[in-house]
């Protein structure tokens, strides 16, 4: 238990009195969206259940939890200790915590630049500006052009905290507003450095990341990221303002089945640990 906080596994849920919805709202993380999105469509096929799946950051998941917009909020990060307050300020719940999947935070690079593998104090260094060139990092003589995440995003939120240890971003960093729009721009921009989940590195590749000098440097590979080794990884998240039942309860428990799981492998995620 984390702040008050039930975390639910593969088991099956309790039941609660929560009303059945017509079509279960999914809000939040822009790095879930399209895992989201698939869960819904084979959801759908399966059982003609409704969903409205929509992206916006976690912290706006989070928000519409609290203000009752959305059913589920869909997040890459854990829950605050102030959206829990709020929470159960309005609802007097603490909510409920469920991990559906894993992830690896991808550092993402441009094809055409040489440059293949980071340490973890270079990319931070390189995020808060104290370094500015590719050639400091073993890369040609070339200005780095920093792509980022939204403040509102749990992506945003997870590197600040694991990679740049609470420092600020460089001022120089362009924020976008989902991750598609990172790895757009990096694939266009040959100096150019961003970070996101790894379901999203097409057409751009990841760097190789080590956890500092003279340690082993390794991609965000399945194997690598349910190991543990790859250093920058997370787990992804549900949350709800109670206990589930009905229609949300069925659609997360198959989530957390065989088929659910199934799903998050497909999409370019990694399934939860049996």
């Amino acid at each position: 238990m984390r702040f008050g906080f039930w975390l639910v596994s593969a088991a099956l849920f309790l039941t609660s009195a929560m009303p059945t919805p017509q079509v279960i709202a999914i809000k939040g993380s822009d790095t879930m969206v399209i895992l989201s999105q698939k869960w819904a469509e084979t959801y759908t096929q399966k059982t003609g259940m409704q969903f409205q799946v929509t992206g916006g950051g976690s912290g706006t998941g989070f928000a519409a939890l609290i203000n009752g917009t959305t059913d589920i909020c869909s997040a890459s990060r854990p829950i605050k200790p102030e959206e829990i307050r709020q929470l159960k300020e309005k609802y007097k719940s603490n909510g409920v915590e469920i991990r559906v999947a894993k992830d690896g935070i991808s550092i993402y690079l441009n094809k055409r630049n040489p440059t293949s593998k980071l340490t973890i104090r270079q990319i931070g260094d390189i995020y808060t500006g104290k370094i500015k060139n590719w050639k400091d990092v073993g890369g040609p003589n070339m200005k780095i052009v920093l792509y980022g995440r939204e403040n509102n995003s749990g992506t945003y939120d997870f590197f600040k905290e694991h990679v740049l240890h609470k420092q600020d971003f460089d001022a120089s960093t362009q924020h976008m507003p989902g991750t598609a729009a990172v790895v757009n721009a990096i694939a266009k921009d040959k100096a150019g450095i961003g970070f996101g989940g790894a379901a999203y590195a097409k057409e751009i590749k990841d760097a190789a990341v080590a956890t500092e000098n003279g340690a082993e440097y390794v991609l965000p590979t399945e194997d690598n990221i349910l190991s543990g080794k790859y250093p920058v990884s997370r787990f992804l998240y549900f949350y709800v303002r109670e206990w589930p039942s009905g229609d949300i309860k069925k659609f997360v428990d198959w989530i957390l089945g065989k088929e659910g799981q199934k799903v998050v492998k497909e999409v370019g995620y990694f399934p939860l640990k049996k």
